[in-house]
């Protein structure tokens, strides 16, 4: 876990967008919930890692047994009990732990999900159940590939391996069998420039995006202004200012 990236998950404290205005437009069938609801009963009880501040756990995870979601940020989990409150019957219990250091008992959970954010697939494989799901949406390293070029930075920029195939890779050494890997194209229309920023400030697609704000440089924040505004120019559509999400699913099978 890095101390930047806990730092930056703290001051943001939640993972509500739904200030930000913006459509969606999705190639592939392809939906990280509908696949949890597919591959759950009444029953079963979930894991979700990296849940943030609860918003999507509460709103969109089926009703099962129970739900267990987890968070390495404090302030995050602090959100989600709070957003808790205006779903009383969801039966979901927010805890604050690391993804990557889970220390659940083994063969406990029936599914385990995450969605954009890092696992480790042996810790995950060990607290599933024989014939248990892993289910993940990640955003791929060509995310956002025309605006990361434009900045030269990003996240995955520089790396030489997709984010997808190292998952992959990672989850079959794991000894996961029956793993499907699903490529999904999103356009995302935003309203207004101040809907694409809110959405750059808040996410890790451009690393330190965030200098855009820091007037303390002024020729760091006239580049990166400039850079925004090109982009701004060159992919303002009519249904919005357009970025093109490469996203991935994997469903594997203990």
């Amino acid at each position: 876990m890095q101390e930047n990236e806990l730092k930056r998950y703290e001051d943001i404290g939640n993972w509500d967008f739904s200030d930000i205005k913006y459509t969606t437009y999705q190639e592939s069938n392809w939906n990280f919930y509908d696949e949890i609801k597919n591959h759950s009963t009444s029953s079963s009880l979930l894991l979700d890692l990296g849940t943030g501040g609860g918003e999507k756990a509460l709103s969109f995870l089926p009703n099962v047994g129970m739900i267990i979601a987890t968070d390495f940020s404090k302030e995050m989990i602090k959100t989600a009990n709070e957003n808790k409150k205006q779903f009383p019957d969801k039966n979901i219990k927010f805890v604050c732990m690391d993804n990557l250091n889970i220390t659940f008992p083994k063969n406990l959970f029936d599914i385990v999900s995450a969605r954009h954010t890092m696992i480790d697939a042996k810790r995950i494989y060990d607290v599933l159940k024989n014939d248990g799901y892993l289910i993940i949406e990640g955003v791929d390293k060509q995310d956002c590939w025309e605006l990361k070029t434009l900045f030269q930075r990003g996240q995955a920029f520089h790396d030489e391996i997709a984010i997808s195939q190292i998952d992959y890779e990672n989850i079959k050494k794991a000894g996961f069998r029956e793993i499907q890997v699903q490529k999904i194209i999103q356009y995302e229309y935003y309203e207004t420039e101040e809907d694409l920023l809110a959405l750059l400030f808040k996410t890790p697609i451009i690393n330190d995006f965030s200098g855009i704000e820091d007037s303390s440089n002024t020729h760091s924040l006239s580049l990166e202004k400039n850079l925004f505004d090109k982009y701004v120019s060159t992919h303002t559509t009519p249904k919005g200012i357009e970025l093109e999400r490469v996203l991935y699913g994997i469903i594997a099978k203990k």
